[in-house]
């Protein structure tokens, strides 16, 4: 009995296709490389909110990508990374290099100072959202009922933690905050479709590499020109004397910058740009606990309602696609 078994098995291995096998292999690696990215995504706001209490945001911007470039210049110099670019690929790459790092991460930076990590991390639940309707408006994706109901759940739950955060006490600061973190929302959901085209045509490191030397030279010339204009240039050092900073910064520019580009770009490569959106609310999760554990940031009863509104409408929003994969 134990031989036919084995014997079965064998020959049910022999009839699957190894390109099935091989398929279903690089789409698990892919799935595990979204989540790895939700949740260092998550942790990040809780380093964000140490670091602009040390440094100015632009200078967090300048000193974590030019981090994250100098970290990955070492395997590339070595020869351990191979990145053959050209200046057309350049231009075709560096659109996407302004939506994410460059807009996504200083539109988030900047809402941090007047919003918590928690309500970050809610705002960046809707990336799935923002993906969707960019996708059906550029890619021509069409919704079902079911999905078009689940997106006016999860819009329903940012609009319940706008009213009800306004009851308790609403200001121009904190609006301002949670209107710049819905942007760094929609600019990583137009990277995400702007990505998967090419991660058709470029590998993971050679996106990765362009897209951190774009922010890292932008970040830096605008911090420059920032404290040149303040008559501070030694303002740009400061920051890094202090050692909690510094353990902020490399968590920043080598996990979350370096770290997440490579890994969505990857994910991206094997998944479809929806598909890979809906992991964001791993980050939520994360975001919301890490703030009111570490930070003692106030999480209040309504924040909880309207993440679970926005992440049960995301789930909405994919269910029916990912039945049709399974079929």
């Amino acid at each position: 009995m134990t031989t036919e078994s084995s014997t079965g098995r064998s020959a049910l291995k022999q009839t699957l296709p190894a390109s099935d096998t091989s398929s279903s292999r690089s789409r698990g690696w892919a799935y595990a490389a979204a989540l790895a990215y939700a949740l260092i995504i998550g942790f990040s706001f809780l380093f964000v909110k140490i670091t602009v209490v040390v440094a100015l945001p632009l200078d967090v911007l300048a000193h974590r990508f030019l981090l994250s470039v100098l970290v990955m210049a070492i395997p590339v110099a070595f020869g351990w990374i191979r990145v053959s670019i050209r200046f057309a690929d350049l231009k075709r790459i560096l659109p996407l290099a302004l939506l994410s790092p460059v807009l996504f991460f200083s539109l988030q930076i900047f809402g941090l100072l007047h919003a918590s990590s928690a309500e970050a991390g809610i705002i960046q639940a809707t990336v799935p959202i923002f993906t969707m309707l960019l996708a059906a408006y550029f890619l021509k994706e069409r919704t079902r009922l079911v999905q078009k109901l689940s997106l006016l759940l999860s819009v329903s739950g940012v609009i319940l933690i706008f009213v009800l955060q306004g009851g308790a006490g609403w200001s121009a600061d904190h609006l301002s905050g949670m209107l710049l973190l819905i942007g760094s929302a929609l600019s990583f959901a137009g990277y995400s479709v702007l990505a998967r085209p090419l991660t058709c045509v470029y590998n993971p490191l050679e996106l990765t590499w362009v897209t951190m030397i774009v922010a890292a030279v932008l970040f830096n010339i605008a911090a420059g020109i920032m404290h040149i204009g303040q008559g501070d240039i030694s303002g740009y050092i400061k920051p890094l004397a202090q050692p909690d900073y510094w353990l902020s910064l490399l968590y920043l520019g080598v996990m979350s910058s370096l770290g997440t580009t490579l890994l969505s770009s990857y994910a991206l490569s094997m998944l479809k740009a929806t598909q890979m959106s809906v992991f964001s609310n791993f980050a939520t999760i994360t975001s919301m606990i890490a703030g009111a554990v570490i930070l003692h940031e106030q999480l209040m009863y309504y924040h909880v309602i309207g993440a679970l509104l926005i992440i049960i409408g995301v789930l909405g929003t994919n269910w029916n696609r990912q039945r049709r994969q399974l079929k």
